[in-house]
């Protein structure tokens, strides 16, 4: 009788060890998921903005002849080469951000594939830090 006891204090005890696991998993799972989305809402209005100097850039590719007029000092072929970049880099930071968000599995109770996830979005934040300033930086050359 001992024994049936000891098995089935056993047993109790192993079942309810692994619901508290499985509670804190979830617990770090939907912290890890909301990091995530704050990450995301964070940068995400960025877009409109990194929209808007793409077509700025198209602008200014269009004129350059005109820009040369006005801003005498300025080197076109570079100011080209520079822009030309420039809209790539834009391009890129949205293209990453709408294929995470299209790939991203905020549902998912794997806790490795959100902290790679968390890696991702961080990544992509500083993308996006970086390509703003250099936007900044240089679409205020040219007015």
């Amino acid at each position: 009788m001992k024994k049936l006891f000891y098995i089935t204090l056993g047993a109790s005890l192993a079942l309810a060890s692994c619901q508290q696991k499985s509670t804190k998993n979830e617990i770090a799972d939907n912290k890890l998921t909301e990091e995530a989305i704050a990450i995301h809402d964070e940068i995400m209005p960025q877009i409109a903005e990194f929209d808007r100097n793409t077509v700025k850039i198209d602008s200014l590719l269009a004129n350059l002849s005109d820009i040369k007029r006005t801003h005498s000092g300025i080197d076109t072929t570079t100011l080209k080469n520079e822009l030309t970049i420039l809209k790539r880099n834009l391009e890129d930071a949205t293209d990453n951000m709408m294929t995470w968000m299209k790939d991203y599995k905020p549902d998912s109770a794997d806790i490795d594939y959100q902290k790679a996830e968390i890696v991702k979005i961080r990544e992509m934040k500083q993308q996006f830090e970086d390509v703003s300033a250099e936007s900044t930086k240089k679409l205020s050359v040219i007015k």
